[in-house]
């Protein structure tokens, strides 16, 4: 962690980081602090502040000082500002990767690839802070309106509160920080507790950089994450987690705006035209990388009864495939859940769909915080594998004849984020858009597809609102008519 903003504090075997908070552009240590644990082999590697109630006033006060300055600056500087953060997110991408390996689990490979990739999310994020623009109203629609002129005008919403979790620390950080900045805001951002050091790194980027004092404030730990989204200073959320909390802070938000991207449980299709090469490989990639750690990875696979046995073959066969193992091996491809409770909580709902009729081809098995990329056929939709969101490298096959009833048991689903469908086919392609309730329909592509200019996001449980640089930032301004009387 040679860039972080830490201490190094001896526990009396060796040296420690100790993370900090970013508040008002000054880096502060807290009062209470906890371990961060590398969940692979249990070692110390950070600790980190416990941000209390008064360092989140502090930081609200901190961002809504600033936020005055940040609607002021030009588009073109805060686009400098943006790309000089992406230029060093480059240069500290090998450091930055093996932190968030150290402190989530994720293979070393995973993690530089989120890295590299959140370049772009934090550039495209500069392209877009010149490019927010309003529209003219036609007024001579009507005799009231004749003679006027009217335009819809988009303008800093002020304070973001932003909230990350820990699958891609990151990157998904960046989605929060880079449009808010772009749009000409200030944030407080809240780092999953389990992940901070990462986080951090990614602040330092901006403080680095040349972001003035709270333009760009970080707190740690749980306690004030209720607090933050209460607050009244706070103009705009921007949550990423699990749809229990981000129904929550949906009835805490009033009338503010928010964007919520939550949960959800990988459906891909596989149709009788499908081309299994291409598939079943994709199936079982998508399924296991990142643990299973993903709200769009595969975790349904519906299959055509024509091809459902030599899908199923190909697919435990290339899951065989995938190396568990020490996450900093750059060999391996599933490194551990966040944390032995996760784990064993996907070894239970196996075992309970083993117990209820469930075959298992491959996997199932613990070992500590990891737990063995696994198939499951011979499912019921009752099952937790099935029905919940799994967030582990557990995958389920079921048959089908007629795809109408898939396409309508998905759009039924409480989830619905993304779904995949691998067809020929054009029409049976747009009868899968037209009936799927989805935020996201990939075609010849799983669930699991996203690249960071997309607007992202789910229906129903699984959230509201877009990511993506060009969409944040719509959600992010907020719109104001000006009406010209001639």
């Amino acid at each position: 962690m040679a860039n972080m903003k830490t201490d190094l504090r001896s526990d009396t075997r060796r040296f420690v980081p100790r993370i900090r908070m970013l508040i008002g552009g000054a880096w502060r240590e807290g009062g209470t602090e906890r371990d961060v644990v590398n969940p692979y082999n249990g070692e110390i590697v950070a600790r980190t502040p416990e941000s209390s109630l008064q360092d989140l006033d502090d930081a609200l006060r901190a961002a809504t000082a600033a936020k005055t300055q940040a609607a002021a600056m030009p588009g073109y500087q805060r686009a400098a500002l943006l790309r000089k953060a992406g230029q060093l997110l480059l240069d500290r991408a090998d450091e930055i990767a093996k932190v968030m390996t150290r402190e989530t689990g994720k293979a070393i490979k995973d993690a530089k690839a989120e890295v590299i990739r959140s370049q772009d999310t934090v550039l495209l994020s500069a392209e877009e802070a010149i490019r927010i623009e309003g529209e003219q109203v036609p007024l001579d629609g009507s005799q009231m309106g004749a003679g006027k002129m009217a335009f819809m005008l988009r303008f800093p919403v002020g304070v973001v509160a932003g909230i990350t979790p820990f699958n891609a620390p990151f990157n998904l950080a960046c989605h929060k920080v880079a449009p808010a900045i772009a749009a000409g805001n200030t944030i407080v951002l809240k780092a999953p507790p389990q992940a901070p050091g990462v986080v951090t790194m990614l602040c330092e980027l901006f403080a680095d950089a040349g972001a003035p004092p709270g333009f760009v404030n970080l707190l740690h730990g749980n306690s004030v994450g209720p607090a933050l989204v209460r607050d009244p200073r706070v103009d705009f959320i921007t949550f990423t987690g699990s749809s229990r909390v981000g129904l929550d802070i949906k009835a805490a938000s009033g009338t503010r705006r928010v964007a919520l991207e939550l949960g959800g449980n990988g459906i891909t299709i596989v149709h009788s035209d499908a081309d299994l090469a291409d598939a079943a490989p994709t199936c079982a990639r998508n399924a296991m990388r990142l643990a299973g750690q993903s709200c769009i990875s595969v975790q349904n696979v519906f299959v055509h009864d024509s091809l459902y046995e030599p899908f199923v073959e190909q697919l435990v066969e290339n899951v065989r495939k995938l190396r568990l193992g020490d996450p900093m091996d750059p060999a391996t491809d599933v490194g551990t859940l966040i944390d032995e409770a996760a784990a064993k909580r996907v070894e239970q709902w196996v075992t309970e769909a083993s117990g209820r009729g469930a075959r298992l081809l491959t996997g199932g098995k613990r070992h500590g915080t990891q737990y063995e990329p696994t198939v499951l056929v011979d499912v019921d939709p009752s099952m937790k594998v099935v029905c919940e969101e799994v967030f582990g490298p557990v995958v389920t096959v079921q048959r089908y004849r007629d795809l109408a009833p898939v396409l309508a048991a998905v759009s039924a689903d409480r989830y619905g984020l993304q779904c995949g469908i691998f067809t020929r086919s054009l029409p049976v392609a747009f009868q899968a858009i037209r009936g799927l309730r989805v935020g996201g329909v990939i075609i010849n592509g799983s669930s699991t597809w996203r690249t960071d200019q997309l607007a992202y996001g789910g229906v129903k449980a699984s959230g509201t609102g877009r990511e993506g640089p060009r969409y944040a930032i719509r959600d992010m301004t907020e719109e104001r008519l000006v009406v010209f009387n001639l």
